[in-house]
């Protein structure tokens, strides 16, 4: 049934909607690296929101900022002619550098959304 808090009727137990855990690597580096990152290097994005990092690595934070804005549409599922479902590389803003990320779907996660908002 239902409700206003759970409009889809799904068991809370089981979730309400689904997201995609993400994984984002540098794919390559067509520059120089000027922050110290290497191909194959990458974070992660699990549980809608944490941050992960491979412990003794890094992330330069002007390359993560260029993809944060794409990555909660690339969560979800979207229409198959959407550009964002089709593309899947971004560049750091760096035009020295030009380090390319790949946005993987690593996992599909079923959660509540009330535990979220």
């Amino acid at each position: 049934m239902a409700t206003e808090t759970n409009p889809a009727g799904a068991d809370p137990a089981e979730g309400d909607m689904e997201l995609y855990d993400l994984r984002v690597v540098v794919e390559r580096i067509e520059g120089r690296s000027v922050c110290g990152m290497a191909v194959g290097d990458y974070f992660e994005l699990e549980n809608s929101a944490h941050l992960k990092i491979p412990e003794g690595k890094h992330f330069c934070v002007y390359a993560l900022g260029s993809a944060l804005p794409f990555l909660a549409a690339k969560q979800r599922d979207l229409a198959a002619g959407d550009w964002l479902e089709q593309d899947s590389l971004f560049c750091c803003p760096d035009p020295e550098e030009r380090l390319v990320m790949r946005v993987e779907r690593t996992r599909r996660r079923r959660m509540n959304c009330a535990d979220l908002t």
